[in-house]
This record gives C-alpha cells, sequence and structure tokens, in this order.
C-alpha cells in the first residue's frame, strides 16, 4: 500500500498558552485605562488579554520590521540608490463587527511605545467608499463595503506614494454618524515609520489581466497582514450587540443617518439589523472577505466571548 504523501500546512498553529510565551520578556507599556479607552463597544478586550495577544505579536513585528529594512538597504546598494525611508506596512483584515478597529488601535499604541518611538500611523479604508453621492448613481448604495464600492484606484496609489517615500499624503475622513465620505475632510499622513491599514477587503487580489500586464494590488504593498477570525454565528451576534447599543447612544443624535432606527421599537429594530447582516454584511464576508483569509499572514480565531483562542503563522 503506497503511503500518503504528508500535507504541507502553511500555517504554525499555536494554542493561546503558547503564544503567550512566545512574549518572552516583551514589557506591557498598556494601562489599563489605555486598553479602556482604545477598544470599541462590543469588543471587551482586557489588559490580560492584550499581554498575552499582542505583546508576542509585536515581538514578532520588531522582527519583520528590522528584517524589512536590512532588504532595502541591501537593494539600495546594490541599485545605488539615495537612501530614504520605506514605511513598514501592517493590514488588518476581516469581517464586519469582529474587532478590527480595537486590534489596529492597541497595535499602534503598544508599537509607538517601541524604544526608538517610531511614528505610527493609522488608516481606515472607510475613507477611501466611494461617497454616497456616487453609489447611488452607480445603484450599488446596498452594496457599501463591497469591493466595487470603494475607490481602488486612489487607494491603492495612496499606498504606491506611502511606500515611494511622498510626504503629506491626504486621507479622505470617513463619518459614520452621517454615513459618508465628509467633504473636504482629510487627515495627514506624512512619512510614518509604520502604517497600519484596517479594512474589510484590503487582502483581495483582484483579477490578473489575461494579457499579462503588470498590475498592482492594495496586497502587494502589505508587508505583514493580520486576519481577524471568528465564526459567523459570532459574528452575527457581535454584530446586533453594536447595533443596539449604537442604537442607544450614536444613533440618538440628531445629525445621525441613522436617526430612524433609534425611533423604531426594539423589535423593529432588531428585525431591520439583521437583515442588514443577512443581506449586505453576510453575503460580502462570504463572497469577499472570508476568501482572503488564506492570504493573511496571522490568523488570530476568537471565540464566542471575543477572546482569542488558537494564532495561526504563517510559514510558506
Amino acid at each position: 500500500m503506497a503511503k500518503r504523501k504528508p500535507v504541507l500546512a502553511p500555517y504554525h498553529s499555536f494554542t493561546k498558552a503558547q503564544w503567550s510565551a512566545l512574549r518572552a520578556d516583551e514589557p506591557m507599556t498598556l494601562t489599563r485605562e489605555d486598553i479602556a479607552r482604545l477598544r470599541t463597544l462590543s469588543d471587551p478586550i482586557s489588559l490580560e488579554e492584550a499581554e498575552e495577544t499582542y505583546l508576542p505579536l509585536t515581538r514578532l513585528l520588531s522582527f519583520y520590521v528590522e528584517a524589512i529594512q536590512g532588504l532595502h538597504n541591501v537593494s539600495t546598494r546594490f541599485l545605488e540608490t539615495p537612501d530614504q525611508k520605506v514605511p513598514f506596512i501592517i493590514g488588518v483584515a476581516g469581517s464586519v463587527a469582529v474587532g478590527k478597529s480595537t486590534t489596529a488601535r492597541i497595535l499602534q499604541a503598544l508599537l509607538q511605545r517601541w524604544p526608538s518611538s517610531p511614528k505610527v500611523d493609522l488608516v481606515t479604508t472607510d475613507g477611501f467608499l466611494h461617497s454616497n453621492k456616487v453609489l447611488a448613481e452607480r445603484g450599488i448604495m446596498e452594496r457599501k463595503g463591497f469591493p466595487e464600492s470603494y475607490d481602488r484606484t486612489r487607494f491603492v496609489q495612496f499606498l504606491s506614494d506611502i511606500k515611494s517615500g511622498k510626504g503629506q499624503m491626504q486621507v479622505p475622513v470617513y463619518s459614520h454618524l452621517v454615513y459618508d465620505v465628509v467633504p473636504g475632510s482629510e487627515v495627514t499622513v506624512d512619512r510614518p515609520d509604520i502604517l497600519i491599514v484596517e479594512g474589510l477587503n484590503i487582502l483581495q487580489p483582484g483579477e490578473l489581466p489575461k494579457d499579462g500586464r503588470p498590475i498592482l494590488f492594495a496586497s502587494d504593498f502589505i508587508d505583514f497582514s493580520i486576519y481577524i477570525d471568528a465564526d459567523n454565528d459570532d459574528l452575527e451576534a457581535w454584530f446586533m450587540e453594536r447595533f443596539f447599543r449604537l442604537r442607544e447612544t450614536a444613533f440618538k443624535d440628531p445629525t445621525s443617518f441613522f436617526r430612524r432606527f433609534a425611533e423604531m421599537s426594539e423589535t423593529e429594530a432588531g428585525e431591520f439589523g439583521k437583515m442588514v447582516w443577512r443581506t449586505i454584511n453576510l453575503p460580502n464576508l462570504l463572497d469577499n472577505v472570508l476568501p482572503t483569509r488564506g492570504r493573511a499572514d496571522l490568523i488570530l480565531k476568537k471565540g464566542k466571548n471575543h477572546l482569542i483562542e488558537d494564532v495561526k503563522l504563517r510559514r510558506v
């Protein structure tokens, strides 16, 4: 009987305890107050969870940054080109309501407190969404968050400019309160040492041209990518939890796009929230977001309580 060839696993797998041990002597530089300020409404992360999950990650990232910088130095010596700072770009991907924003903000705070005090900027892809006016004109208002709802050309150009060392780059601002890009409002990204990019579809490769013509995707500029994973049922529960919390807070703002949901009965609001999840967020997750999970360098899998249960680190 012929022996089966071993299947090459693309990832190293770690239990929470195994991953936490890789922290080594990395010091915790955040306080409980910092964590409370950085976490989002529906992500009950604790200081202990941040220590166990993100300190090993920041230690790993320090090695990656050093390696990428070394590779860049070799390239500049070979090409005899002027040496210039090339930002290290970290991508954070995953479903709506999985906790991408919390992960990105905690990473930014921890990386800023490295002994070298690097300049760490954070941008979200929300700013690169087409305006509601454009989405309405194209008939895709109900597909906000899907790949076609973003100005992908502008986003790729932004990443290209950042990697090229350009300064004073302007990023559009998206307001979740008014549910639209804010006209004339921008934030400046000026030659960071590290840039964290958080968004739903940042790992999507897109379609390659059949003639073999070179084409760039956003993922081509990312030096290290993180995918926050969770079961679909848990994601729906977290989305609904966040929806109801917003209904009691931000939705009550008279300027909020979602003001009418605060005036609905709890039953009506619940039915609407579930409809949004099942007709928009879940299809986008299944068709566009989840398929990119296997492209990530690191996968952090959450359990029902939002705590990381296991970690996978790409080996190939």
